[in-house]
């Protein structure tokens, strides 16, 4: 079915700027990234392991289907794994981004790197796991739905249920990692997640949506194109008609979102990841958002990844970026006593010149 889109004055139409700014409310799973652990699956350096641990030959743990229930009876599809390599040690719980691909067919290289830990990867409402669609061609009828509010009601029941689900099984300290968009929703499902360790962010600047987009907009020149768009938003067109591939509940719920003051005040320890050649985030919501967070009384560490994209790839060295993160997360696991921001802590220490001056 065919979007529809609301009518507005030539001058209100988004131009080709403002198209590649709304991308970044989308995280291309299937298309870009696919491709992308497609080509770094076969670089030796793509994977890299914690010290002293050697990849297996073949992963123990697969990703399997699971169904999550939501709220009103709507279900969610999501992706369950089992330690690669024991002992286990910790799990992770994954919020994806958006649009409406699932991330099955490339889950097992995403996360390989997550050796001592089980894995759950909550799907948005409406996505199969299996799912390759362009965020270009959702559907009208996924689209229509796709809203912040929405989804965080969903992703809370469902992880109500993991929990109870859980009950009786040894307790597992827990990690929650948010990918793109889907880090907007880490604060308001962190105290749905038992033992939780800390938040961790990729490719999430840490501002609030709409703060980031204007940021964006001005990095790109589109300041005008956004300012329509904001008029739109708060015109009177109901919810459900689309505006630049989003439905207007989106965007009204993108608008107000809070996703700084929640970060800043969370009681969890706080790792934030991000490219320092990200198109679709520029670097000043970064360096903005970890200037407000040095402030936090919960610890918080940030690492920019030089050369790598919005999802952490560096594809002319063929390396995976993401997997960086997940040795950081394994070397933790090993030393949770050191806290999450732990190896971080250490590499600066390792990277920092020496008193004569070397390094």
């Amino acid at each position: 079915m065919a979007h529809c889109f609301v009518a507005v004055p030539p001058s209100r139409q988004a131009s080709r700027v403002l198209a590649f700014l709304l991308g970044a409310r989308r995280w291309a799973t299937a298309a870009v990234l696919a491709a992308a652990f497609g080509a770094v699956a076969a670089q030796p350096t793509a994977s890299p392991q914690p010290p002293g641990l050697a990849a297996p030959a073949a992963p123990s743990g697969r990703f399997e289907p699971l169904v999550l229930p939501g709220e009103r009876g709507v279900v969610l599809q999501a992706l369950q794994r089992s330690e690669r390599v024991p002992p286990l040690r910790y799990r992770v719980i994954v919020v994806p981004g958006s649009g409406c691909a699932g991330l099955e067919s490339f889950a097992d290289r995403y996360f390989a790197g997550l050796l001592h830990a089980q894995v759950l990867v909550l799907h948005k409402p409406g996505v199969d796991p299996d799912a390759r669609t362009a965020p270009a061609d959702c559907p009208h009828g996924f689209v229509s739905r796709d809203r912040h509010s929405t989804w965080l009601a969903h992703a809370r029941a469902a992880l109500r249920a993991d929990a109870q689900q859980r009950q009786g099984q040894p307790a597992l300290v827990q990690l929650l990692v948010g990918i793109s968009e889907g880090a907007e929703l880490l604060p308001a499902l962190a105290p749905e997640v038992p033992q939780l360790a800390g938040l961790v962010l990729i490719g999430s600047s840490g501002l609030d949506p709409q703060e980031a987009g204007a940021l964006q907009a001005r990095r790109l020149g589109a300041e005008g194109d956004w300012a329509a768009l904001a008029q739109i938003v708060a015109g009177a067109p109901p919810d459900g008609v689309v505006v630049q591939g989003r439905s207007l509940g989106y965007w009204r719920d993108l608008w107000h979102w809070p996703l700084t003051l929640p970060l800043l005040r969370s009681p969890w320890p706080l790792l934030q990841v991000w490219g320092g050649d990200d198109a679709l985030v520029p670097a000043v919501a970064y360096t903005r958002f970890e200037a407000l967070a040095a402030l936090r009384t919960a610890p918080y560490c940030a690492r920019r990844i030089d050369g790598a994209d919005h999802g952490l790839q560096r594809h002319a060295a063929g390396v995976d970026g993401v997997q960086q993160v997940w040795v950081w997360t394994e070397q933790w696991a090993r030393n949770p006593a050191a806290g999450l921001c732990g190896p971080l802590r250490l590499l600066r220490e390792q990277q920092a010149p020496s008193a004569d001056g070397t390094s």
